[in-house]
């Protein structure tokens, strides 16, 4: 589990450089936790089925194919966005302007892409994002949806968490990646990870 988390801190020290230059402020990020767990174990980690979330999804292509989720529930983004983005929330609204849905859009897809180049470098494989997409929905639909679209899934997923820090301000959100299943052993074999 050593050199997935050294994965998830070297991706969250990219994905933090990245975001400080885009925002033009130190930004800060930490991997406190990472997991490999059953597919049916994620809907809880973000607070069950009916849990409304915000969603950025792109798909792997490449040597190792498979499904990557950035997960953060809508309270935390707007933590996200007020505190680290600088951008005037109304705390009352439940809906996101186009902007905020925007921002949310590019900070998900730098820590996507962040997580992903790390992710080649160590396994050496050749490791693509497609566009990402976004979505507001209940996570059981966005994680159903993600998948159904592309057949065959692993049913295992590994869990990256991840605390983006602003001063003393911090905002938890959830990576997940989930190899299809020809995918998953040549990954975690690359990483010198056993897989049962």
């Amino acid at each position: 589990m050593d050199v997935l988390k050294e994965v998830g801190n070297i991706g969250a020290g990219n994905a933090a450089t990245a975001l400080s230059k885009l925002l033009d402020k130190p930004v800060d990020m930490q991997v406190p936790k990472v997991n490999l767990l059953p597919f049916e174990a994620i809907t809880n980690i973000v607070g069950g089925s009916e849990q409304v979330v915000i969603a950025i999804f792109l798909r792997v292509v490449g040597d190792a194919p498979g499904n990557m989720f950035f997960v953060i529930q809508p309270a935390s983004a707007k933590k996200l966005l007020e505190r680290i983005a600088g951008l005037e929330i109304e705390e009352e609204e439940d809906r996101f302007s186009e902007m905020e849905y925007s921002a949310l859009h590019e900070i998900g897809n730098i820590l996507a892409g962040s997580y992903l180049s790390s992710l080649a470098d160590f396994t050496k494989l050749s490791l693509q994002p497609t566009v990402p997409s976004l979505a507001v929905d209940m996570a059981g639909a966005i994680l159903s949806f993600g998948l159904m679209e592309y057949g065959a899934m692993g049913d295992r997923a590994l869990l990256i968490d991840t605390k983006f820090l602003e001063g003393q301000d911090a905002v938890e959100g959830h990576f997940f990646l989930i190899p299809d299943p020809e995918s998953f052993g040549k990954m975690f074999a690359a990483l010198g990870v056993p897989v049962e």
